[in-house]
């Protein structure tokens, strides 16, 4: 399994235990919107961003937490993968 696959799969255990999104796991795409599919508001993108920082050891700074990072998983994962790597 890839490193982005993995950060995936724990983004989806984050939003379904942590964040209460009423999508299970396994029907949650890499590629679904994060606000507009899964309903995902304000305040879980704000919890999102602290526990990818904790998860994944990066800072996310304010310019970096956007609509195009912040779109769906598979946007993160590219971001979280991209920050790991030091770009």
């Amino acid at each position: 399994m890839s490193p982005k696959t993995t950060m995936e799969n724990t983004l989806r255990e984050i939003l379904v235990a942590d964040l209460y999104v009423d999508v299970p796991a396994d029907g949650i795409h890499a590629d679904d919107s994060l606000q507009e599919t899964l309903g995902l508001d304000s305040l879980g993108f704000v919890e999102l961003r602290a526990r990818c920082e904790q998860q994944f050891g990066v800072n996310i700074s304010d310019t970096d937490f956007t609509p195009v990072n912040f779109r769906s998983i598979s946007t993160i994962a590219d971001f979280v993968v991209r920050r790991q790597a030091g770009n």
